[in-house]
C-alpha cells in the first residue's frame, strides 16, 4: 500500500476582498445604494430625497468607498446646471450577488433559530 502524505500551506483569509468586505458591509448605507441603483435611482439629489435619513454628506462618502473599491462608477455629463449619474459596474454586480448571498444566509440562520 503507497501512503502520500500531502503537506498543506497555511491558508489565510483574502485580506483584500475581506478589507471591502467588512468596510462596505460596516456602511450601513451601501447596501441602500444598491437598491436605489438596482431600481435606476442615480442622481445623489433623487437618492437623498427617496430615503429618509439619508444625508448628503453620508451618500457622499458611501459614494465615494464604493468607487474606490470599483464597485459603482460615476459619470459626469458636460452639461448646465453639471449632472452627475452613479451605476454599478462589472465588478459590482459580482459583489453584490455575493452580498446577496450571504444575506441569503442570514435568512436561513435566523429562520432556523441558530
Amino acid at each position: 500500500m503507497n501512503s502520500k502524505t500531502i503537506k498543506f500551506s497555511r491558508k489565510s483569509a483574502p485580506e483584500k476582498t475581506a478589507r471591502m468586505v467588512e468596510t462596505i458591509v460596516g456602511c450601513k448605507w451601501s447596501l441602500t445604494v444598491y437598491n436605489l441603483l438596482k431600481h435606476e435611482i442615480r442622481r445623489p439629489g433623487e437618492m437623498v430625497k427617496n430615503v429618509e435619513g439619508l444625508t448628503t454628506k453620508v451618500l457622499n462618502a458611501c459614494l465615494k468607498r464604493n468607487i474606490e473599491f470599483g464597485i459603482i462608477e460615476r459619470e459626469t455629463f458636460n452639461e448646465i446646471p453639471p449632472r452627475v449619474e452613479y451605476r454599478v459596474t462589472e465588478f459590482g454586480d459580482k459583489f453584490i450577488k455575493i452580498l446577496t448571498e450571504l444575506e441569503k444566509l442570514q435568512t436561513e440562520i435566523d429562520d432556523s433559530k441558530l
